[in-house]
């Protein structure tokens, strides 16, 4: 009875109150998702300046919102499309490889995140004119990782 008090009162509420952000309940889901982006992309950034995996993993994990893991993959491989070297590219691909080995980031995450750069990859590609061909072959290491699956791999698109 509680929960669907408390949902009522959120659904009621005006666009000029409090958003539903936080209806994930405490810790995590109680950021909203403009910090929880925020804080994705500086843990990827410290990530490339440290090369420190267990560090990136043990900061998401913090977050405390595995419903949002999906936003880590997405931006992670955008970092890879906009990238300029193999560096970003076998950085992104370690840590990519060691969350999904542990378990950290799930099949759903995983996926979700690939199929949110699929569908927005005509746009990446106005503003980097190489990443098809570059997510092509992010997609295929993943691939052979074993991080995504061969039907997520199929997915993928192609100019």
């Amino acid at each position: 009875r509680a929960a669907l008090d408390r949902a009522t009162v959120l659904l009621s509420m005006t666009k000029g109150g409090k958003r539903i952000d936080n209806v994930w309940g405490s810790g995590g889901g109680q950021q909203s998702v403009k910090h929880l982006v925020k804080e994705i992309d500086m843990l990827l950034k410290e990530y490339l300046l440290s090369g420190d995996i267990l560090e990136a993993e043990r900061c998401l994990q913090e977050l405390e919102v595995p419903h949002f893991h999906h936003e880590l993959v997405y931006e992670a491989v955008v970092m890879v499309l906009e990238s300029t070297g193999e560096k970003t590219f076998k950085m992104i691909l370690d840590l990519l490889k060691s969350l999904w080995t542990s378990s950290v980031i799930t099949m759903d995450q995983m996926k979700r995140g690939y199929e949110r750069v699929y569908h927005e990859i005509p746009d990446i590609n106005l503003d980097v004119p190489r990443s098809y061909s570059l997510l092509e072959r992010f997609v295929e290491e993943c691939f052979q990782a074993g991080i995504i699956s061969k039907p997520l791999r199929d997915l993928c698109p192609s100019r």
